[in-house]
């Protein structure tokens, strides 16, 4: 039986019972018969396939033992009402040809509900469709439009070498190896990176060097570790980061890009690290103290932890120089004690705490800060070079914190301890 539900708003449904063996056309033949005249003119079968308000009459009949059963499924596009009156004049059919026969209704089925399935499902389907496509082509053109713009924003330094368009004006410079680095930082809104395009530097980033704070920001491979072989022969890098193992900064993430650039470390600790020593050269301010990789190396390794040391020192403008750290240094291991675990920082008058407040709020409050006697932070953080331009401005002479970021150089004017240093 082939019956298209979706062709009509109802379906009558019943089972038939013959006593005896019947075909299909007797039984077609006497649900005609036996329903003529019936129902009057309006619902007379014959009209009502005609008009189309009918569909065919179905029948599925099988007979054993002399006996015949089936089902009739008879389509409607009448309303409820009339549906319901012709499907209870089926139940009127009492015989088929010779045989005495029983009709009885099954269900009468609203076949709207198929087609709202149908149209449920159909809608999710056009839907995800439209989603993902819709999807696809704003990356497309976000992207397009963003290429675009790098590719505007990108410049020439010098005329020669390709470059974010703030590195004429910035205090900090990176150094990547190609144009594909230069355009990925610009991507993540890093625009004061410059190329080297190669091994072999260009003058104008060892002129670069000499001016601003350079960082170089290089591949994660052997390519990456030549390049900063060779800036530290003949530029005076700052600070050395590298992306993660095996990967090039064309392709890194906004994620990998900053972290890679917060886990940088100062040129003097890498060469460290690799067990590399800085070649000596007359033309690099850097390198003037380390024309002996040996003996200076030892004294800086140990003269830096602790203001102790240098006191003890043979030159006495750093004797002089670290007596008054060495009598303040209970106070400074009292006040941070106290500050430990708080992630809070006090203002310090002498020896007595003029103010205690948040590292968060500490920013607010150095710069809203007047010369008023206050000379020393003690702070349960970490010393960066922010925190130093701001003490600086607020005239404090002398931070203590728990432990030291890397700064590109000490600090003139400003004396800096740790809990190791004064331990």
């Amino acid at each position: 039986m082939n019956i298209d539900p979706t062709s009509s708003k109802y379906v009558i449904r019943a089972s038939i019972r013959a006593n005896g063996v019947v075909n299909k056309s007797d039984v077609v033949g006497a649900v005609f018969g036996q329903t003529e005249g019936l129902l009057g003119d309006e619902l007379d079968l014959r009209d009502l396939q005609k008009s189309g308000r009918m569909g065919r009459v179905e029948v599925e009949i099988r007979s054993d033992k002399g006996k015949s059963t089936g089902e009739i499924v008879i389509t409607s596009s009448m309303d409820q009402v009339e549906t319901s009156v012709f499907a209870a004049a089926l139940e009127t059919v009492e015989r088929v040809g010779p045989c005495k026969a029983t009709v009885k209704i099954t269900a009468l089925e609203d076949s709207r509900s198929t087609k709202r399935e149908t149209i449920i499902d159909r809608a999710r389907t056009l839907l995800i469709d439209l989603i993902k496509s819709s999807r696809t082509a704003g990356s497309t053109i976000t992207d397009t439009v963003r290429q675009a713009l790098q590719v505007e924003e990108i410049v020439r330094y010098k005329g020669k070498l390709p470059a974010g368009p703030n590195v004429e004006t910035s205090d900090a410079v990176i150094v990547v190896e190609g144009r594909g680095d230069v355009l990925n930082l610009l991507k993540h809104g890093i625009k004061n990176s410059i190329a080297v395009e190669g091994t072999n530097i260009p003058k104008e980033v060892v002129g670069l060097s000499k001016e601003r704070t350079v960082t170089a920001f290089v591949d994660g491979d052997r390519g990456g570790q030549m390049i900063i072989q060779e800036l530290l022969q003949v530029a005076e890098l700052d600070f050395i980061a590298r992306a993660p193992e095996n990967t090039e900064v064309e392709y890194l993430t906004h994620k990998q890009i900053m972290k890679s650039l917060r886990d940088k470390v100062t040129a003097e600790l890498f060469m460290e690290q690799n067990k590399w020593a800085r070649p000596g050269s007359g033309n690099s301010k850097k390198a003037a103290p380390k024309h002996s990789s040996k003996g200076p190396a030892r004294i800086n390794s140990k003269s830096s932890p602790a203001p102790k040391a240098a006191a003890k020192s043979a030159a006495e403008p750093a004797a002089e120089a670290a007596a008054e750290p060495a009598v303040a240094s209970p106070v400074f291991i009292k006040q941070l004690d106290q500050l430990q675990g708080s992630k809070n920082a006090r203002l310090l008058m002498d020896e007595e705490m003029a103010d205690e407040v948040s590292i968060g709020a500490l920013q607010e409050v150095l710069e809203k800060h007047k010369s008023n006697g206050v000379n020393t932070l003690v702070m349960d953080g970490i010393i960066t070079q922010r925190l130093i331009e701001l003490v600086s401005k607020a005239g404090i002479k002398t931070v203590v914190a728990e432990k030291k970021g890397p700064l590109p150089r000490d600090p003139v004017g400003i004396s800096m301890f740790t809990r190791e240093d004064l331990a």
